[in-house]
């Protein structure tokens, strides 16, 4: 982004409203370098159990071009987060955001979610933190994961998180978002979907987030309507299969990104 545009788009936001209320405040700050990661913890008030990590593509259309969305895919485990990287995040970042919590007298029992750039020397830096799972790094995720959700969710709200570990596929799991058209922006509601899988399956699922059923027919209510997520021994296989559900799913105006992953597929084929 160029000076310029950089300058437009706070007009925009400061003069032309165009996040209402929400965007007549702006914060200038350091820009970071580096490759996002999102990085989800269960906390029960003082011990902590980490979820795989995972990447998002917050842009939304391939080559992270055009606007910022709430995410069009992600994957996991995310490669950019090494062994290294995972136990800097737990000492620089979780820890001491639980523990200085805790000293406040917030003591905090839920999801953490950091969002995080991590730059070419491995260090994390914060962007953002939220008290719930992230949207769709939760898709592969929930794939991915062996254990019983509803048994570690309760041994978080009993303050018993050290009694428990969790456990994931070592397979690499990817999703797809399909949106509708023009989000993040303005966007129609209510077209038919069609195409949507009619077996389970433990390798690949396709989550419904902005659906709606009314009569007999599956419809669009919202701008992120579903999220195609498939398993695989590599993220390119993973990919290949989550795009084999994306593709047969069709409505007025549907699209998706169609390089989710890159980046880890990249590593991959330099490994």
């Amino acid at each position: 982004m160029t000076l310029e545009e950089a300058e437009d788009a706070a007009k925009d936001m400061l003069e032309g409203n165009a996040f209402g209320d929400a965007g007549h405040r702006i914060v200038v700050e350091e820009f970071l370098s580096g490759e996002e990661a999102s990085f989800i913890v269960m906390v029960d008030g003082k011990n902590v159990l980490p979820m795989a990590t995972s990447q998002d593509h917050k842009r939304a259309q391939d080559g992270d071009a055009g606007p910022n969305t709430g995410g069009m895919g992600a994957y996991s485990p995310a490669p950019v987060v090494t062994d290294e990287v995972h136990q800097r995040v737990m000492d620089r970042v979780i820890w001491p955001t639980v523990k200085g919590m805790e000293a406040e007298g917030n003591s905090y029992t839920g999801f953490l979610y950091a969002g995080l750039m991590i730059d070419e020397q491995g260090n994390p830096k914060v962007i953002e933190f939220n008290c719930r799972f992230g949207d769709p790094e939760t898709q592969p995720i929930m794939l991915r994961m062996k254990s019983d959700l509803v048994d570690l969710c309760l041994a978080g709200a009993e303050g018993k998180l050290n009694e428990k570990s969790s456990d994931w596929d070592p397979r690499a799991a990817l999703g797809v978002v399909l949106a509708a058209g023009g989000y993040p922006g303005d966007y129609r509601i209510d077209d038919i979907i069609t195409g949507l899988p009619t077996e389970e399956s433990s390798e690949a699922k396709v989550f419904h987030a902005g659906t709606q059923l009314k009569e007999s027919y599956v419809v669009t209510h919202g701008g992120r309507v579903l999220c195609a997520t498939a398993l695989g021994n590599t993220v390119a296989e993973a990919q290949q299969k989550a795009y084999q559900l994306a593709n047969d799913i069709h409505w007025n105006g549907c699209f998706y990104r169609h390089d989710i992953g890159y980046r880890a597929i990249e590593r991959e084929q330099k490994t």
